[in-house]
């Protein structure tokens, strides 16, 4: 006996494998017992019970999703049983999984009309929690038929120093973590990873506003599992929410971290954070082992925009020429040269342009008659209604050995390029 094979090949399974078959049937017994599997994933997740799953590899879990989503697709719903069953003895705490598993069961005696076929009163009862896990699959598929073109990178990587290791790159559209090495060769794409945000999305302003802030960050600390709730799972790393844009734009709130998840979930819904970034544990171990402290930029946007390294040549041209002309000015010794490269309205670390220009001025006293040199530059450009540039460097003044880490923001005025902000990290 045929049946349609429905939405266990959901939307994004027809969109990519254009698929759609026929189940074959078996005992009616089993329906039964595999509605009931389906139903049990879809009660709320905070009461669900501690579980130990199995140790994976970061990406592992969500390869052998893919795997069984794909033979779906093919019509191959005898090879998928198997690996459904074997995924989710292996990581019970995977809702997604089970929701999958218990269709394939039920896909045995009877027609599957949607992911999540579940009896009308359970849907209805658990309706917000089958619609996360709907949406969530729907974006994994969708990340795995939308990859990055080869050799690009996101935008806003115009330059990165050689001692800068690893970037990070969030699309929060696709609820997805791109994680990159840099190499002499250039910007490698290295893994990337499914991911939730805010309860109420991005653009976060205010304090307590459940969004996930967009902009360009940097990983400032590693905190020590040990030290957190069973929460945050397999650890946290913080971002300096709110830089210094944010606050220009009078944007409040903290707390923002990269941060695992509790023992009874192996992921979490797209939208389902206070304004952090959540991956799966075994993921963000792989980034905790991976990025370094304060030199690891964030970017997180609402789409990224893939662009050719080559084009960074010509976009980063006129700030180059920016900041050459500030460093020129710097090692002139002429306090009046020097101001013009800063805004008004320009802070650093809360003091205005007029109480923090003593320190300049005995910072150029200092280096007169020696010059300044940068070295170690990374500039990462964030577009929006303001064209931005966040500039870390190490100054020093000509011929020293050591000197001091800075970073600097410059905003775009006309064809211009002004600081308003620069401080010592």
């Amino acid at each position: 006996m045929k049946r349609a094979v429905g939405a266990l090949i959901f939307i994004a399974c027809s969109m990519m494998l254009a698929s759609q078959t026929a189940y074959a049937g078996t005992k009616r017994n089993k329906a039964s017992a595999a509605e009931k599997t389906v139903a049990k994933t879809t009660g709320k997740r905070r009461g669900a019970a501690r579980l130990s799953p199995a140790s994976a590899r970061d990406g592992e879990v969500e390869a052998r999703l893919i795997e069984i989503y794909k033979l779906i697709g093919q019509a191959n719903t005898r090879d998928a049983l198997p690996k459904a069953e074997s995924l989710v003895k292996d990581h019970p705490n995977f809702q997604l999984a089970q929701l999958v598993y218990g269709d394939l069961l039920v896909g045995r005696t009877r027609p599957v009309r949607t992911l999540g076929d579940v009896p009308d009163t359970t849907a209805k009862a658990a309706a917000p929690q089958l619609a996360e896990l709907r949406q969530e699959s729907l974006l994994r598929m969708r990340a795995l038929r939308e990859r990055p073109p080869a050799g690009m990178v996101p935008s806003q990587f115009l330059s990165l120093s050689p001692r800068v290791k690893h970037a990070i790159a969030v699309d929060a559209a696709r609820s997805r973590l791109y994680l990159f090495e840099n190499t002499p060769q250039g910007i490698k794409l290295l893994a990337d990873y499914y991911i939730s945000v805010g309860k109420s999305g991005i653009e976060k302003s205010i304090e307590g506003d459940l969004r996930t802030p967009l902009g360009v960050y940097f990983v400032t600390g590693n905190l020590d599992p040990k030290s957190l709730k069973d929460f945050y799972g397999a650890g946290a790393l913080p971002i300096n929410y709110p830089n210094q844009l944010d606050v220009k734009r009078g944007k409040t709130g903290g707390g923002i971290w990269l941060h695992g998840t509790p023992p009874a979930q192996f992921s979490r819904a797209p939208l389902s954070t206070d304004g952090c970034v959540v991956l799966a544990n075994p993921d963000l171990e792989r980034i905790i082992r991976t990025v370094e402290i304060r030199t690891t930029p964030v970017v997180i946007a609402q789409n990224l925009k893939w662009v050719a390294p080559q084009s960074f040549k010509t976009d980063g041209k006129s700030f180059e020429d920016a900041l050459s002309g500030w460093q020129a000015a710097k090692s002139s010794g002429d306090l009046g040269r020097l101001m013009t490269w800063y805004t008004p309205d320009f802070t650093s670390y809360g003091k205005t342009l007029g109480e923090w220009t003593p320190s300049l001025q005995a910072e150029v006293k200092q280096q007169a008659g020696h010059g300044v040199q940068i070295k170690d530059v990374s500039y990462l450009r964030w577009t929006d209604s303001n064209d931005t540039m966040v500039v870390t460097f190490g100054e020093l003044v000509q011929g020293a050995k050591t000197g001091r880490t800075k970073r600097q923001y410059w905003t775009r005025q006309g064809t211009q390029w002004k600081i308003f902000f620069e401080g010592s990290i």
